[in-house]
C-alpha cells in the first residue's frame, strides 16, 4: 500500500467517524432489566417441615404476587400440635416436598435456595461423636529428676447441658444424642457428658528447653511410665474434647452434634446425607445451598479443635506445635506466648477456610449449585471466608460489619452480595415499612446488591391469624396488615438492585485488615471472632473514612497477594483502586510486606497510618524473617514534609501519616461530600458511567449543591419508589468532579447515573414550595376494608385522629381503612401540587379522582400530583394500613394461643415484654395510633431555577 493510498483510507475512516458522531442521537434512558434476582429474596421458614404441596404453592404464590424473586428454603422447629404432619429432615417424603417446590418455582419464575442444615449451624442426627465439634484441654504435671508422676495422665470432662427456655438435667439426655427420641421437647442448645477425654499428647520441657514426647509412655488407663531425668521439668497433657454444640433451632430429623468445622472429613461426612437422600430428585431450579453463620462458639467455650490439628499446624505454619506447649497455653516469654498463639489462630483460620469453606463450596458446585455463605462471627479471617464464597452474605446494621461480606464480594468480583435484611429492627408487630426501607438502605448504601428478607413462614392456608410465625424477624407474610403495601418497597427494591447488580465497585482505597494484630493478643477466649455485631479491628479510621465520605473495602493477607498494578491504579481482577491504605499495626507477615513495596515499584501508592509495622507475625524462622523485614523497612528512604513522610519506592510511592485525610487528599483522593450531608451513598461504575445510590436518612430536607467526585456527558436521576427520572441539574468543577443539585425528603432515594454522551430525557424537577397552603379540611368517610378481628362499622368525621379513638372494636382492629373526602381545586394555579398526609400511621396508598397516584410508607407522607389531574371538583382517598400490633394485644388479652412452637417458641425482644411463662407477651400494651391523623395539605409548587 502506498503512503497515498493508506492518508486516503484514513481522511475516510475519520471522515465517517465525523459524520457518525454529528449524527448520532441522543441515548434512549431506560430503567435495567429486571430479573428474579433483581427483585428481593425471603428466608422460607418450614416450621417442622410440616408443608404439604397445596399449601406449598399458595404460599409460593402469595410471595410471587407480592414481588418477590426468590425463597430460601429453611427448615426449623416444630409446631406443637402439628406433629403428625412434621416431614423428618431429608426424608424421603421431605425431598418429595422439596422437589416440589423447585417444579413450582420455575412455574412461577421464583429461585430457590436451600439452607444445608435444619437450624444451624452444620450438623445433625448422623453426626457422631467422632465427627462433632471439638475443644482443646490440658492438664500440666510438675517433676524433678528421680521423681515418678504419682496420678493418673487424664482429663474427666464435666458433664453440661444447655437447653432453650428451660432447665434440663443431664440425667434425661442419652448419649449418643440421637438415641434421645424428644429432642424437639428438649431443645438442646450445648451438651457435654461426664467422660474421659482421649490424649492427644505428652510433653515435658525442662529449664534448658530440652522438650521430649512421652505419649506413647502412657497406658490405657493414664498410667505414666517415665522416670524425670535430673532437673525440673513441667509436663503439658493435651486433651481431645467434645464441645457439645446441638444445632440450633433444628425441626425434625435435623436435630443433633453441629460438625467439626475444621475436618475435612466431618464436613464431607454431613455433605453426604443429602447426596444419599436427594439421589433421584431433579434438582433443576436450585440456585445455591446456604449456611446460616457460624456460630458454634455462641455456647459455652470455643470449638478450637480437630483430631488432625498437630499436623495440619506442623504443615501449615512449618514447625511442631508440641514443642511449644507452654507457648500455646501462656506460660513462656510474652513474645512466645504471643507468636505461638498467633500460629494457632491463623491454623484454625486456615482450617475453616480449607476442609469446611471451600468444601463445600466444591460439593455445591457437584450439584451445579452455588453457596451462599454468612461467615461472619468466624474464628478466622472472613474476607477470605467471603471470598470463598460464591454469594458472600452479611446481616445487623454496623457498616464495618456489612462492609468485610461487601468487601470481600468487590474485591473477588462477586456479582453478588447478599445480606439477611430486616431481623428483630423492634419487637414483635412494632416495626412499619418506613423502619424496612432503612434498613435496606443501610446495605444497600454499604454494598449489597442482594438483599433477603428474614423472614417469611410457611403457614397453612387454613391457619387461623396471625397463622404460623417465627421468633426473630419482622413478619413478612399475608397476615401481616402492611402485606399489600410492602409490595411497593419490593418495586423499590428491585429497580435499586437493578442498578447495582449490574455493576463493578467504585471505591477508591483497599483498607488492610490487620488481624495478625488480633491472633497476637491473648484475650479471655482462646479464640477471636470476627465480624460480630460492631466490628472493633480498625473500627476507629473505619469509622472516620466512612463518616467523612471515603470509599473503602477491606482486604486481606491472602487478597493482597493476588494485587497487581497497572498505570499506578491498583487491580484486584478487573476492580481499580487509587491505594492501599494499612491502618496502624505492630504485626504484618513478611510476605505481605514484600507485596506492598512490590506494588510500589510497580507504581502504586501505598499508605501507612501513624507508622510502618514493627515486626512480623508469628514464630516460625523467626530470626530471618526479622532480618529481611528490617531490611524492608530500612530500605525506605522516607522525607518529611509538614506531618506527611513519603518516599519514591520504584514508579510508585510509599507515605505514612497520623492524618489519613491530608494524606488521602495529597494523592487526589477525595472524600465524597454527601457524607457531609448525611446522606448514605454507594458508588459503582455501570457500562454507561459512574453510578450512585443515595438515600437520606439525616432527618433533614436535602435542597442544595453538592460536590461529587465524579463527571460525565450527562447524568439522570431516578427516583426507585415513584419510577420517575430525568436529567439531573449539573456543574462540572473539574475533570473528574462535579456538583449536582439534590431534593431529598428524609427518606427518599435516588439512583444518579452518568452517561458518556448526550441522552433523550425530561429534566428531574427541582421543586419550590409556595407560601400557600390549602388544608383539605371537609368530612371524611372512613370505610374499613380489610383485617381483622373483624370489620368495623364506618364513620364520618371532620376531624382527623386515632380510629383508636373511636370505640373499643376499633382498638382492636388491624387491617386497612378508605379515608374519602373531596375538595374543590385551589384558587391558585399550578402545574403540581405537593399533596402532604401529615401524620399517618403507617403506611398509605393515594387515589385521586380513581385513578392510583402511589404508595407512601414514611418517614414523610407527601406526593406531588399534577395539575392537570385535579378537577374542579376532586375526589381524594387514602388508605391507610396500621401495625398488626392492636390484633395482637387483643389475641393476648383473649388468651388465643398462638405461641405454639417447639424450641424457642416465639421469644421477645425486650426483656419487658417476656411473659411469665418466659415468651413474648403484648398484654401490658396499650392500642398503638392507627390510621390517618392528618393535617392533609395541598400546597403548589413551581419549577426552581438554580445557577
Amino acid at each position: 500500500m502506498t503512503l497515498k493510498s493508506y492518508q486516503k483510507i484514513v481522511f475516510i475512516v475519520l471522515l465517517i467517524g465525523f459524520m457518525g458522531s454529528s449524527c448520532q442521537k441522543p441515548q434512549q434512558v431506560k430503567w435495567p432489566e429486571k430479573t428474579n434476582e433483581t427483585k428481593p429474596w425471603t428466608r422460607w421458614w418450614w416450621h417442622g417441615s410440616a408443608v404439604n404441596a397445596g399449601d406449598l404453592t399458595a404460599n409460593m404464590e402469595e410471595l410471587e404476587a407480592a414481588g418477590f424473586g426468590g425463597v430460601e428454603i429453611t427448615p426449623i422447629y416444630d409446631v406443637k400440635g402439628y406433629e403428625d404432619q412434621s416431614l423428618s429432615f431429608q426424608s424421603s417424603e421431605w425431598m418429595a416436598m422439596f422437589e416440589h417446590t423447585l417444579k413450582e418455582g420455575q412455574r412461577l419464575g421464583l429461585g430457590i435456595d436451600l439452607a444445608n442444615a435444619s437450624g444451624w449451624p452444620f450438623g445433625g442426627p448422623w453426626i457422631g461423636a467422632e465427627h462433632a465439634c471439638k475443644n482443646v484441654q490440658f492438664n500440666s504435671y510438675s517433676l524433678k529428676g528421680g521423681e515418678k508422676l504419682k496420678e493418673k495422665v487424664e482429663f474427666i470432662q464435666q458433664a453440661a447441658v444447655r437447653a432453650v427456655g428451660h432447665r434440663v438435667d443431664i440425667s434425661e439426655v442419652k448419649f449418643p444424642i440421637s438415641s434421645n427420641t424428644n429432642l424437639q421437647e428438649l431443645a438442646l442448645d450445648q451438651v457435654q457428658f461426664e467422660k474421659p477425654l482421649p490424649l492427644q499428647t505428652l510433653m515435658a520441657f525442662n529449664a534448658n528447653g530440652e522438650a521430649l514426647e512421652l505419649t506413647d509412655k502412657v497406658a490405657s488407663d493414664g498410667t505414666l511410665s517415665w522416670e524425670a531425668p535430673e532437673g525440673e521439668w513441667n509436663l503439658y497433657a493435651v486433651f481431645q474434647g467434645w464441645h457439645g454444640k446441638m444445632v440450633e433451632r433444628a425441626g425434625t430429623g435435623g436435630e443433633g452434634n453441629v460438625i467439626d468445622h475444621f475436618s475435612e472429613e466431618a464436613a464431607k461426612l454431613f455433605l453426604a446425607d443429602f447426596d444419599k437422600n436427594a439421589k433421584n430428585i431433579d434438582l433443576t431450579g436450585l440456585r445455591a445451598f446456604f449456611n446460616d453463620s457460624y456460630e458454634v462458639d455462641d455456647a459455652r467455650g470455643d470449638s478450637n479443635w480437630t483430631p488432625l490439628f498437630f499436623d495440619e499446624f506442623k504443615t501449615r505454619r512449618g514447625y511442631d506445635l508440641k514443642q511449644y506447649l507452654p507457648a500455646l497455653f501462656g506460660n513462656d516469654t510474652e513474645e512466645n506466648n504471643k507468636r505461638v498463639l498467633c500460629d494457632y489462630r491463623e491454623t484454625i483460620s486456615d482450617l475453616l477456610l480449607d476442609r469446611f469453606t471451600k468444601v463445600w463450596a466444591t460439593w455445591a458446585e457437584s450439584h451445579q449449585a452455588i453457596i451462599r455463605n454468612q461467615a461472619h462471627g468466624s474464628p478466622a479471617n472472613i474476607l477470605d471466608l467471603y471470598e470463598a464464597s460464591h454469594i458472600p452474605e452479611t446481616e445487623g446494621t454496623d457498616p464495618m460489619r456489612i462492609k468485610m461480606a461487601t468487601s470481600a464480594g468487590h474485591v473477588s468480583g462477586k456479582p453478588l452480595i447478599a445480606c439477611e435484611a430486616a431481623t428483630w429492627l423492634d419487637e414483635h408487630f412494632l416495626a412499619n415499612l418506613s423502619a424496612v426501607k432503612q434498613n435496606l438502605d443501610n446495605y444497600l448504601a454499604n454494598g449489597v446488591n442482594h438483599i433477603v428478607y428474614h423472614g417469611t413462614p410457611y403457614s397453612p392456608v387454613n391457619e387461623e391469624y396471625p397463622g404460623w410465625m417465627f421468633y426473630a424477624a419482622v413478619h413478612f407474610a399475608p397476615t401481616n396488615s402492611w402485606w399489600n403495601d410492602l409490595k411497593e418497597v419490593n418495586r423499590y427494591i428491585t429497580n435499586c438492585q437493578s442498578f447495582m447488580q449490574n455493576s463493578t465497585p467504585n471505591n477508591d482505597i483497599l483498607l488492610y485488615f490487620p488481624i495478625y494484630d488480633a491472633w497476637t493478643e491473648r484475650d479471655r477466649k482462646i479464640l477471636p471472632h470476627f465480624g460480630g455485631h460492631t466490628e472493633e479491628l480498625t473500627s476507629k479510621l473505619s469509622k472516620q473514612l466512612i463518616n467523612q465520605g471515603y470509599t473503602f473495602d477491606y482486604i486481606s493477607d491472602k487478597q493482597i497477594s493476588k494485587l497487581t498494578c497497572q498505570d499506578k491504579l491498583i487491580l484486584s481482577g478487573n476492580v481499580k483502586y487509587k491505594t492501599i491504605l494499612v491502618p496502624s499495626t505492630d504485626y504484618i507477615p513478611l510476605e505481605t510486606m514484600q507485596k506492598l513495596l512490590a506494588l510500589a515499584e510497580s507504581g502504586a501508592t501505598v499508605i501507612f497510618e501513624n507508622q510502618l509495622p514493627a515486626d512480623v507475625s508469628g514464630m516460625s524462622n523467626l530470626a530471618a524473617r526479622q532480618k529481611e523485614f528490617r531490611n524492608l523497612v530500612e530500605s525506605i528512604n522516607f522525607q518529611t514534609e509538614g506531618k506527611v513522610s513519603s518516599a519514591s519506592q520504584g514508579a510508585g510511592k510509599i507515605a505514612k501519616s497520623a492524618n489519613v485525610p491530608e494524606l488521602l487528599n495529597s494523592e487526589n483522593i477525595f472524600a465524597e461530600s454527601l457524607a457531609e450531608a448525611g446522606l448514605w451513598f454507594n458508588r459503582v461504575i455501570r457500562p454507561e458511567g459512574i453510578c450512585y445510590f443515595i438515600s437520606n436518612w439525616s432527618g433533614k430536607n436535602i435542597d442544595q449543591w453538592i460536590r461529587i467526585q465524579s463527571s460525565g456527558k450527562e447524568a439522570v436521576l431516578f427516583d426507585p419508589m415513584t419510577e420517575e427520572m430525568g436529567k439531573a441539574t449539573i456543574k462540572e468543577t473539574t475533570g473528574t468532579q462535579s456538583e449536582v443539585y439534590l431534593q431529598l425528603k428524609p427518606g427518599e432515594t435516588r439512583i444518579l447515573q452518568w452517561y458518556s454522551s448526550a441522552v433523550q430525557a425530561a429534566d428531574f424537577p427541582l421543586w419550590k414550595t409556595s407560601n400557600t397552603t390549602t388544608e383539605l379540611n371537609s368530612e371524611w368517610e372512613i370505610n374499613f376494608t380489610k383485617g381483622v378481628p373483624s370489620l368495623p362499622e364506618s364513620y364520618k368525621t371532620s376531624e382527623l385522629k386515632s380510629w383508636t379513638e373511636e370505640s373499643d372494636e376499633l382498638q382492636k382492629f388491624s387491617g386497612t381503612a378508605t379515608y374519602k373526602t373531596t375538595f374543590k381545586k385551589p384558587a391558585e394555579n399550578a402545574s403540581t401540587y405537593a399533596l402532604n398526609l401529615g401524620k399517618v400511621h403507617e403506611s398509605a396508598v393515594v387515589i385521586l379522582n380513581g385513578e392510583r397516584l402511589g404508595t407512601l410508607v414514611g418517614p414523610e407522607f407527601q406526593i406531588n400530583i399534577q395539575g392537570d389531574l385535579l378537577k374542579d371538583n376532586n375526589e381524594l382517598e387514602i388508605l391507610v394500613s396500621n401495625l398488626m400490633a392492636n390484633s395482637m394485644i387483643d389475641l393476648e388479652k383473649r388468651g388465643v394461643q398462638y405461641k405454639k412452637f417447639y424450641n424457642i417458641n416465639f421469644a421477645a425482644h425486650v426483656r419487658e415484654n417476656v411473659g411469665p411463662d418466659g415468651t413474648f407477651t403484648a398484654i401490658h400494651w396499650n392500642p398503638l395510633e392507627s390510621g390517618l391523623l392528618g393535617p392533609v395539605n395541598l400546597t403548589p409548587l413551581t419549577k426552581l431555577s438554580v445557577e
